[in-house]
């Protein structure tokens, strides 16, 4: 009977010795927020001191882009492939992918998603994609998502009517969920619902209203900086419940946004104005801040001009959580560079996007790197000179550096000019057929 209790404690030493190599993931993505919102970057406009001082003890990475808009980044970003092989349409993430929470989840981690959705209607798709808890916004439904929401636990309607405010109640559902699970390694995807408008008051606006109803009411451009102070203090109330807890300093902690900023939000950014550009190609639709923090891992401060894409986030987890990286993934892990090492770092990022909503089948594909950008369709910008894409140069003209790059660029669109599936456009189209048609409706109307 000892030696059997003997190899017991045994076991469970190993055990705990394996767990605790293991860090604890948390990935916050903001939606709606550019590159020039954070003031570590430049941003002049806004106040982040959590965000700041993250970045001034970890990784503040400068190239990172993801698509112009929200599903597709999505999507991307949760399976570790470009839009091109599995982007159906706006709204959905195909029940046949596999995602990162899927990897961690099989390797023995806790799973939780809490924030935004908006990837599929069924109940129990979260539970599908890996997640063993959700506390999400647009799930099944569509409800307000700020003063007074409504939101779904695991699939189960919650509403809130007594002055409530969603993205508090989401953050805390993270804190309760990295508490419960502090003793195992723990992975928590926080989409956040902040920033997307309608850009209304938060509770600490001076023109908060517990009382307020519905997503038109208060709305003004001038609360995007009240709404980008919250998420601030979202993400510096999650730092501090892993610091009361103990486990701050092996937890890998990224934040990222989901595209560019909102087009009708101007901002200042290192001494000029910077237009929001959702849902555009430009820089200003896709590049985004992001910041790592993993005390364990960063011993000071670093900043690093690596690209990157959210196709690098699935492979960068797995690696860092000791799980093989599938094989038929397009991300690049850069967990070396997140320990200060070299890495392997990206020559190139590749963009296939489509919204795909109703009949629309237009896509925008391109490759670019930190200096130079080329379209499918051949248009060609120096980022450099011409950040905004304004003025396309003649590929056939050019010489030297531009040369090279438009030529090693346009390797990179050959690669996937048949990376398509076939059955992913033959799939649209029939539900694209079979859908009502809102645009004509909203025409017809008097």
């Amino acid at each position: 009977m000892k030696t059997i209790t003997l190899l017991v404690s045994l076991l469970a030493a190993v055990c705990l010795s394996a767990w605790a190599e293991k860090p604890n993931v948390i990935l916050i993505m903001v939606d709606d927020f550019g590159y020039e919102c954070v003031t570590a970057n430049g941003g002049e406009s806004y106040q982040t001191p959590v965000l700041d001082g993250l970045a001034k003890e970890g990784v503040r990475f400068e190239h990172c882009h993801t698509t112009p808009l929200c599903t597709p980044t999505r999507v991307q970003l949760m399976t570790g492939r470009y839009n091109v092989r599995n982007y159906l349409n706006f709204g959905t993430l195909p029940k046949t992918e596999t995602t990162f929470a899927h990897l961690l989840k099989k390797a023995g981690y806790a799973t939780a998603i809490c924030g935004k959705w908006q990837l599929g209607a069924d109940k129990d798709l979260p539970q599908h994609f890996g997640f063993d808890e959700s506390y999400l916004w647009q799930h099944t439904r569509r409800p307000p998502r700020y003063a007074n929401p409504g939101l779904e636990h695991n699939g189960e309607p919650v509403d809130f009517t007594n002055g409530e405010y969603g993205p508090k109640l989401v953050n805390d559902f993270a804190l309760d969920f990295i508490t419960r699970h502090k003793e195992k390694p723990f992975f928590l995807y926080y989409p956040m619902i902040l920033t997307h408008n309608p850009f209304q008051p938060t509770p600490d606006s001076p023109e908060w209203d517990p009382a307020t109803q519905g997503e038109k009411a208060k709305q003004h451009d001038k609360h995007f900086a009240d709404m980008t102070a919250y998420t601030d203090k979202m993400v510096g109330r999650l730092v501090s419940k892993l610091d009361e807890l103990g486990v701050r300093e092996n937890t890998l902690l990224l934040f990222i946004g989901d595209n560019g900023t909102h087009s009708q939000i101007s901002s200042r950014f290192k001494g000029a104005d910077y237009q929001g550009g959702k849902g555009t190609t430009t820089r200003h639709g896709t590049h985004v801040p992001m910041i790592a923090s993993w005390p364990a891992q960063m011993k000071s401060g670093r900043v690093n001009g690596d690209l990157i894409s959210t196709a690098d986030f699935l492979p960068t987890l797995c690696e860092a959580a000791g799980v093989t990286v599938p094989d038929n993934i397009d991300g690049v892990s850069f967990l070396p560079q997140l320990k200060g090492e070299a890495g392997s770092p990206r020559e190139w990022l590749y963009c296939w996007y489509s919204p795909r909503q109703r009949a629309d089948l237009t896509v925008h594909e391109f490759a670019w790197n930190q200096s130079y950008k080329l379209y499918r369709d051949g248009r060609f910008f120096d980022l450099t000179a011409d950040p905004s894409e304004n003025k396309e140069l003649m590929v056939e003209g050019l010489t030297g550096e531009a040369a090279a790059a438009a030529t090693k660029l346009g390797g990179v669109l050959e690669k996937f000019k048949d990376a398509r599936p076939v059955e992913l456009d033959e799939a649209f189209m029939k539900a694209a057929k079979n859908a009502p048609d809102k645009a004509k409706k909203k025409k017809g109307k008097k």
